[in-house]
């Protein structure tokens, strides 16, 4: 018996690079990460958590696949 194709969705969730609006520090993050995310050369908040996708307060420089 042949056995059929499994289509497996692609996930909706990703990393992506940030980029501090302050120091222009980047940094790797993931989008559903369940803390906040604060920037580690001058301590802003970059990124907020809210149960479910990250609310992002800095530039999202690119998405990493």
């Amino acid at each position: 018996m042949k056995r059929e194709r499994e289509f497996v969705p692609k996930p909706r969730s990703s990393f992506v690079l940030i980029k501090c609006p302050d120091c222009g520090e980047e940094r790797v993050m993931f989008s559903a990460s369940t803390r906040e995310v604060t920037c580690k050369g001058c301590g802003r908040k970059l990124a907020e958590r809210t149960g479910g996708k990250v609310r992002v307060d800095a530039q999202i420089i690119k998405r990493l696949d």
